[in-house]
């Protein structure tokens, strides 16, 4: 008697649970902004499938069906990505409209991918009205003030979302997440921090890396102090008020063994943290919040996240004083309360 071999049974287990998707014509995703590489990826991923068949039944039921192709409108790096994308996005099926609302209209579910934080608030807000779940890639905003915005404004309106970098997924930082070593006690990451003027220091792209930091550390940072590494790079130290430290280090993108990374040292033991799983891992989160209606990071965390980050730009600009997030949060507040 012979028997199937374990690829082929997993083969098979993809199809029949791909099956039971398929009795129901499949959900419909939006996309705004098309200034990123983020969209090629994810579409792919939902329209001609994962890199491992096995995989397909962790996105079936869902396909991104249209798009409204402006993000950035200043920044040329990303402005000039605008035409190559869309036309890749046409290839794979999917329609480009002209405005948000349209695109409202067609979809049951929307994925913000401008690459540019400050117009997120601004292209959130007909979302927010429409009703739709949304997945807010990072920076969320591209200032504090405007984070807490987006969040008044989906509270008000009801409307379930969440922001996160793929790192936060990554198998070997969930591990510490979800209790691994203990009570982390210490933590640091590293990831590149290129800059872009219109944004905070690290909301552009040290994000990844403070992201895959309060993945493992959580909420509860007290303050923040930046200043260099020996070589030069930006290094933030986050205290947690109870002997809890954790620290950001900008990497070279060419460090050996590759520029994302990290150790966290618990009750338990230490492990490794911050690597970059590639981007599916992210996806399955957000196809989780589309099927559960839940978020799979709170709001709570994010905002203290950003505060961590632009508390790290008051710090540079207090030439590397210690600065309460507390702070920055209650400036960002006063900010927001005079404009309305």
């Amino acid at each position: 008697m012979t028997f199937p071999s374990l690829a082929r049974m997993v083969a098979v287990a993809a199809v029949f649970v791909s099956s039971l998707y398929a009795e129901e014509a499949p959900k419909k995703i939006g996309i705004i902004g098309l200034d990123t590489s983020h969209v090629v990826a994810f579409t792919t991923v939902f329209n001609k499938g994962p890199k491992n068949p096995a995989d397909a039944p962790k996105y079936a039921g869902f396909r991104v069906t249209h798009a409204f192709a402006q993000g950035s409108k200043d920044i040329p790096e990303s402005t000039s990505r605008v035409p190559e994308y869309t036309e890749k996005l046409k290839g794979m099926g999917v329609e480009i409209v002209d405005s948000i609302e349209k695109l409202c209209a067609q979809v049951d579910f929307v994925m913000l991918e401008s690459n540019d934080g400050r117009v997120h608030l601004e292209q959130v807000l007909p979302v927010l009205k429409a009703g739709k779940t949304v997945f807010i890639d990072k920076p969320i905003a591209g200032s504090l003030a405007d984070v807490i915005r987006i969040q008044e404004a989906a509270k008000q309106a009801g409307v379930v979302y969440f922001c996160s970098s793929s790192l936060r997924f990554a198998a070997s930082t969930q591990a510490v997440a979800q209790g691994s070593v203990g009570k982390v006690k210490t933590a640091y990451t590293t990831s590149p921090a290129s800059l872009e003027p219109h944004h905070p220091d690290l909301y552009w792209y040290g994000v990844h890396g403070c992201e895959s930091l309060y993945t493992v550390m959580g909420t509860g940072c007290v303050s923040v102090k930046r200043d260099k590494t020996p070589e030069g790079f930006i290094q933030v130290t986050g205290n947690w008020g109870d002997g809890r430290v954790g620290t950001y280090r900008e990497a070279d993108r060419k460090a050996k063994g590759g520029p994302y990374g990290g150790k966290a040292i618990g009750e338990k033991g230490e492990a490794d943290i911050g690597k970059f799983d590639g981007y599916e891992v992210l996806l399955q989160a957000v196809v989780k919040m589309f099927r559960t209606g839940k978020a799979q990071v709170s709001a709570e965390e994010t905002l203290e996240l950003y505060a961590f980050m632009e508390a790290a730009d008051e710090s540079k600009r207090q030439g590397g004083a210690e600065v309460k997030l507390a702070d920055v949060l209650a400036k960002a507040r006063a900010e927001v309360a005079k404009g309305k």
